[in-house]
């Protein structure tokens, strides 16, 4: 059970609540997270008692490794009853309700209880136990705390750490420092022996009233209390150590007296003038410089206010990402004895720069979802002046693709990034199998014969072989190399907890299918679990940036890279981009293709970044969508309305304005036979883009216009064309009214004639001026097709319907019009997009060149105008 390294008396003979137990603390000395979240170089002094359970025998220990069996401590507590462990924590001067959330982390339920011990018998003032509660919660999550536990709450039970700053900065110190080995200077960091004297406070809030004295006069009561507090313990460097509370009385004091009794009016919240913005601050959600993101924000981002910049600045937590080298400075990080030797071969090979990397597996086409995660990584290496690598996660050989590589690389290069370097996972496969040889050696790693099936899901029983002999395992693991095991006969698996929960993941997996770019080289591929991390360190990223779903596996991230003593980056988390109304599961998409409901991955109707393109969606708004959603830690699901809007800002000051009829309507201009001349327009309205160029269009007797445009009745509200009502023809300089109205033998109307009058010759200006589309004379403007596309299904959740995927998916979410008839201007390359007037914006549809007509695919719709119904 235990190796004789360990030094632990428990033997392989006593009672599995000892050997469980036994288990969990010799993870340990292997250096895995334990209730404290660090390693421990021996399990001397522990015992089995009579019931099997692990105990710590009777002899001296030192305070850090007596709290190592913190973890059997809360179990001991529990036994004697819920209500004793929760008296317990409540020692700490917490409410019940608050007691009651903590017992439920294990974690820091055990640190308490060490921490208590600390004390003894003695009360613990309700000021301590606050602070201690503070310091069980940060060794939860921070290993590098734990072995000066003693030397942290030695100062709070001294009261020479008396306040939350003091011990945020202790915190701080004790963090560098167990990096450095150096503690000079610690009590001048964190303010101990600093006080202040009631006269003290007084003057200090003094200073700050006097400084601001007008504007408060102005805002009487209004005033933010908030900030003179903060402007009080930032008057001088000392000034921060004040106790906050104490401050906030003074300052109350001191406005009462140069205020006087409240009135009525100093009760009344006072209404925020509309326009009117502070210097530097940014409209909600827009991230602008001085602005918030979202709750929780990992790094909100900024849209600049330039219509012609690009650039984008990173704000929020994300300015509190770790300087490079700085990893043992981040929340979590496990500092080795070897870390400071890592760091400074890490700083010299980037040369102290930012690097992150967009990882993508190219199983599958890349979606909006992804944009997001594109345009952090590379837009965070490019703010800090760093760079950002592509890496191909090709570790699955079975679902990989070419056309997934070279799609995922034009999707990167279509939103504007270039990448430092493109790598594969597979570059590294020599190294990463030679690292997990040595995990074998160091007893970190066995070959397990346990099923796949056996392996699924959180509640995995332990593996039989997981004691195996360490030259066995070797052994095992060339023979899988060489092909000598059958697929599915042995994986390669860590001995290690994951934190939720799964013991002992797969690291390496036998696939006898040949590798795209490795060929038959291999026949045993690692996990992502096992290669991502380790590739982060051999590129020495400094900045993994990962979504939310991966942060129950940072601990592993940290422990797997320790365990082979290599160079550990910092795994950061945010949340994924969701949208309503439609699915990016590649499995899911693949259904609605098998099942017709979308032709292609391209498919406009999709969120795919080639649907987006197909469908005329330039980068710059895809951009402009991620950086206005910002980067946070907080689930949202977004509708895809804001996209849009993004989209047609964007394309409002670039695409072409051109005329079209869908559902074209003959209008013979009976008193104008000759009619034949040519109209110059403006690409862009010069309300939007000054000078802009222009295109020339045919007008002649006949033209075009939609048949939505027409109505055979009066209508109250409608505005267009009607057999009472004139309309102007658009551009034209004429005013049309209806002479007569043709039919067919099925009362389908064929044509319509009109007259015309000058627009400068009515004597009442039409209600509308409505688009139209001509030809030369004795000749017909070129049919086009035109596509609509609505959200493809019914329901923000499509994944939700009880009946399934394919019952949620809309009957009506594709409408083509073979007849269109579009502007001649409009014959630009597929990709290019036109404004459709008083319709929308369509771009040219690939499918242009293969059917040798104009396809256009709308890209969204104009915004809705009471004008035009």
């Amino acid at each position: 059970v235990c190796s004789p390294a360990c030094g632990c008396s428990v033997t392989t003979s006593q009672r599995p609540p000892a050997r469980r137990q036994l288990r969990q603390v010799h993870r340990h000395t292997m250096s895995t997270e334990t209730s404290f979240g660090t390693s421990y170089d021996s399990l001397a002094g522990y015992t089995a008692d009579a019931s099997g359970n692990l105990a710590p025998s009777s002899g001296a220990m030192s305070s850090a490794a007596s709290a190592a069996p913190a973890a059997s401590s809360s179990s001991s507590a529990a036994g004697g009853g819920s209500g004793d462990l929760l008296a317990t924590v409540m020692k700490l001067g917490l409410t019940e309700k608050k007691a009651h959330e903590t017992v439920v982390n294990q974690k820091v339920t055990d640190n308490i209880i060490a921490v208590l011990g600390m004390y003894k018998e003695a009360e613990v003032p309700k000021s301590h136990g606050l602070l201690m509660y503070e310091v069980s919660t940060k060794a939860a999550t921070n290993p590098w705390l734990v072995p000066k536990l003693d030397f942290v709450v030695g100062h709070i039970k001294a009261n020479r750490i008396a306040t939350k700053p003091q011990l945020e900065e202790a915190f701080k110190f004790v963090q560098k420092a167990n990096v450095t080995g150096d503690y000079t200077g610690f009590e001048e960091a964190c303010g101990v022996g600093v006080s202040f004297s009631d006269a003290e406070v007084a003057a200090a809030v003094a200073a700050v009233i006097e400084a601001q004295k007008e504007k408060i006069v102005a805002d009487r009561y209004h005033t933010n209390i908030g900030k003179l507090i903060s402007s009080t313990r930032s008057l001088a460097p000392k000034n921060k150590w004040m106790d906050a509370k104490a401050v906030k009385t003074e300052a109350e004091k001191q406005l009462a007296a140069l205020l006087g009794p409240r009135l009525a009016s100093d009760d009344v919240k006072p209404k925020k003038e509309k326009g009117k913005k502070e210097k530097g601050a940014s409209d909600k959600g827009k991230g602008g410089k001085g602005g918030k993101g979202g709750k929780g924000d990992a790094a909100a981002t900024a849209v600049s206010t330039d219509a012609e910049s690009e650039e984008t600045s990173f704000l929020g937590a994300a300015a509190k990402f770790h300087k490079p080298g700085h990893n043992y400075e981040t929340d979590g990080y496990v500092v080795t004895p070897n870390t400071d030797a890592l760091l400074k071969k890490h700083l010299e090979a980037t040369n102290s720069k930012v690097v992150t990397r967009f990882p993508p597996e190219p199983n599958g086409i890349l979606h909006v979802g992804h944009a997001k995660a594109i345009n952090f990584n590379f837009g965070y290496a490019k703010d800090q002046n760093g760079i950002c690598y592509l890496r191909y996660d090709d570790t699955n050989p079975e679902a990989e693709d070419e056309e997934f590589f070279v799609g995922i690389r034009r999707d990167v290069e279509w939103l504007g990034w270039t990448p430092y370097k493109i790598t594969h996972s597979s570059d590294y496969f020599d190294q990463l199998y030679e690292w997990a040889v040595k995990l074998i050696r160091d007893n970190l790693a066995y070959i397990c014969h346990m099923k796949g099936e056996e392996l699924k899901g959180q509640n995995v029983k332990e593996s039989p072989w997981r004691n195996r002999p360490i030259e066995e395992s070797l052994s095992l693991f060339e023979d899988m190399k060489n092909g000598l095991i059958d697929e599915g006969e042995a994986t390669l698996r860590l001995k290690h907890v994951m934190k939720d929960g799964k013991v002992d993941p797969v690291a390496y997996r036998i696939k006898f299918t040949e590798h795209a770019r490795t060929g038959d080289k291999w026949c045993v591929y690692p996990t992502y679990d096992y290669t991502h991390c380790l590739c982060d360190s051999i590129e020495n990223i400094s900045h993994s940036l990962c979504t939310k779903e991966f942060q129950n596996r940072r601990p592993s991230y940290y422990w797997l890279c320790n365990a082979v003593d290599v160079y550990c980056p910092v795994q950061w988390e945010y949340s994924r981009l969701n949208l309503t109304h439609t699915v990016v599961s590649k499995r899911k998409i693949g259904r609605l293709i098998k099942a017709g409901v979308v032709k292609s991955w391209d498919d406009p109707r999709l969120f795919t970044l080639a649907a987006l393109r197909r469908r005329g969606f330039p980068p710059e708004a895809i951009h402009d969508f991620t950086n206005k959603i910002g980067v946070s830690e907080a689930t949202t699901v977004l509708s895809p309305l804001m996209l849009e809007h993004c989209v047609r800002d964007a394309l409002n000051k670039s695409a072409v304005r051109v005329m079209a009829a869908l559902e074209p309507l003959k209008l013979v201009i009976v008193d104008r036979p000759d009619e034949d001349r040519e109209i110059e327009i403006p690409d862009i309205p010069a309300t939007i883009v000054e000078n802009a160029p222009t295109h020339k269009v045919p007008f002649s007797n006949v033209v075009y216009i939609d048949r939505s445009d027409f109505e055979a009745e009066s209508v109250k509200g409608f505005r267009r064309l009607t057999p009472t009502q004139a309309v102007g023809l658009k551009y034209s300089g004429l005013v049309v009214s209806v002479k007569e109205v043709i039919t067919g033998a099925d009362g389908e109307i064929k044509e319509i004639h009109v007259t015309s009058t000058p627009a400068d010759k009515v004597e009442k200006k039409p209600k509308a001026f409505i688009t139209w589309v001509s030809s030369p004379a004795g000749t017909h403007p070129v049919k086009s097709e035109v596509r609509v596309y609505k959200r493809l299904f019914k329901s923000p959740n499509p994944e939700g319907n009880p009946q399934g995927l394919l019952a949620d998916v809309s009957e009506d979410s594709l409408t083509s019009h073979h007849g269109a008839l579009v502007d001649v201007a409009a014959t630009g390359k597929p990709g290019t997009v036109y404004q459709f007037e008083r319709i929308g914006f369509f771009c040219v549809d690939p499918d242009t060149e293969r059917l040798g007509r104009s396809v256009f695919n709308l890209t969204v719709s104009l915004r809705e105008d009471a004008a035009k119904k």
